[in-house]
């Protein structure tokens, strides 16, 4: 819980002698609401709405932000030199778009204790081997706490300025004395919700707080074109707290995700207005910090057994690479209870539709069936290539047949059965046959697409097993005897 700001508090304007007026903020979408609401319209979040002052400087504040630009024409305007700044980390940069783009602000969302401080601190390591200069503010621990984890991490510390403050306000007054001093600053906020400003109602991590502190650091990086990492906690849903405004102010979202048993760690990208969305960057935490995983494929099947029931491997794409992910199914019959449906790394109404479709177009018996799917390794796949693997795990748990030895399978699933074709379906083939999968599963390809695939394959011993149809790939993909 964090210190009450006390211009929070109705009764301190009306001692201060200035007309009060007080609205209902939501903490976790930042709707605002003359009355108390017991349920969010928006969000949909209950209890969520608490009063808060309006300061009567507020208008003025605002008016205050004005810099007397005035509107040009796009045609007329110069392009400017926007130089990427390379990270250490191959995979950050990767996330990034090639690298971190001057003046930006990126919001980095993760669960405590997944190793968001970790992650940044290491990063500000490397940029400082790099001759960057690194200003790394701290609201929730002390600069002794930092050194033991930088010990740990076997960090030095040289070309990092550390600060443990809470005041907005006066980090950046600090951020102003240290980028006069230094050149090539990069600046990292952990996290924002332990920052305040004195003149902006509602307590340390509220939603009023949150977003205009937000604000004044996009405002100060776009002005003196310094890049700003900050950190942000998620919520029990797994959204950053109080963020949907958030991630409408930043210019890059990035996710830090993981099992809390698994050491493998994932950095997505959901947004970013330098490149493209939907990169993942997968790390391994170990005992001296996160190191960069270069062939995460062979890392997600490290574990695979080939000719196993329920066990199919697809090959994924995430942003712009290619990646082999292990799914596994378990089907139980249920005689006591209704059936229940278990999704782990895939979306659960996804699972519903392919039962659904494998019930009525396959002849699968699923309605008793407990159906239990798993993506191995901790990553989430939403894109609906992968149903068809999923259809073939679950078909295979339930017949207890054997997938045809050195397997890959993809493709979409649609109501009617029939199988649809992926994008950059060359690249997800390519990739199994990089890693010695003797056989593809797919959709039935068109001759455009399928001369592209042979060509962008080159002389790769695999084989292309295409299937028009749901059930026709059960066939096809399944071993004839148990």
């Amino acid at each position: 819980m964090g210190l009450v700001n006390p211009s929070s508090c109705p009764i301190y304007w009306a001692y201060k002698g200035e007309k009060v007026k007080t609205v209902f903020i939501c903490q976790q979408c930042g709707k605002e609401s003359p009355k108390w609401l017991g349920h969010c319209p928006d969000c949909e979040a209950w209890n969520s709405f608490v009063e808060t002052a309006i300061s009567p400087s507020r208008t003025s504040l605002r008016q205050s932000y004005s810099t007397g630009n005035k509107p040009q024409e796009l045609s007329q305007v110069e392009k400017g030199a926007f130089p990427r700044i390379h990270l250490g980390f191959g995979e950050v940069n990767r996330v990034l778009g090639g690298g971190l783009v001057p003046g930006s602000l990126v919001l980095v969302g993760g669960e405590p204790g997944i190793g968001k401080s970790t992650l940044l601190l290491q990063t500000s390591a490397k940029a400082a081997e790099d001759n960057k200069t690194v200003a790394y503010i701290s609201g929730e621990e002390a600069i002794n706490q930092v050194k033991l984890r930088a010990e740990r991490l076997n960090i030095s510390g040289k070309g990092i300025y550390f600060l443990s403050e809470s005041n907005l306000a006066a980090i950046l007054e600090s951020l102003e004395s240290l980028r006069a001093q230094q050149s090539n600053l990069l600046v990292v906020i952990d996290s924002i919700q332990t920052m305040c400003l004195e003149d902006v109602t509602g307590a340390t991590g509220s939603i009023s707080q949150v977003r205009e502190c937000t604000m004044r650091l996009e405002r100060w990086a776009k002005q003196n074109n310094v890049p700003i990492f900050i950190t942000g906690h998620v919520t029990k849903e797994g959204a950053i707290a109080g963020p949907g405004t958030l991630e409408h102010i930043v210019d890059v979202v990035l996710y830090f995700e993981g099992e809390p048993f698994s050491s493998y760690r994932v950095l997505r990208g959901v947004k970013n207005r330098f490149g493209s969305t939907n990169e993942v960057g997968i790390f391994e935490m170990t005992n001296v910090g996160l190191s960069e995983v270069d062939n995460p494929s062979q890392v997600f099947l490290s574990s695979f057994r080939d000719g196993i029931t329920g066990s199919v491997v697809v090959p994924a794409l995430e942003g712009s690479r290619p990646l082999l992910v292990e799914i596994q199914a378990l089907t139980t019959s249920n005689s006591f209870s209704p059936p229940r449906r278990i999704a782990n790394g895939v979306d659960f109404n996804r699972l519903l539709l392919i039962a659904a479709v494998l019930t009525k177009r396959a002849g699968l018996k699923l309605f008793n069936q407990d159906i239990i799917v798993n993506v191995t390794g901790g990553l989430k796949l939403n894109e609906p290539a992968i149903d068809l693997g999923i259809a073939l795990a679950i078909a295979s748990s339930f017949r207890d047949s054997k997938p045809i030895p050195n397997l890959a399978v993809l493709g979409e699933l649609g109501l009617n059965g029939e199988l649809r074709g992926v994008p950059q379906i060359e690249r997800r083939i390519g990739e199994a046959a990089r890693l010695g999968f003797k056989s593809c599963l797919t959709p039935k390809l068109t001759p455009a697409i399928a001369s592209t695939v042979k060509q962008s394959l080159n002389d790769a011993s695999i084989q292309l097993i295409e299937a028009s149809s749901v059930a026709e790939a059960l066939h096809l993909g399944l071993s004839k005897s148990k």
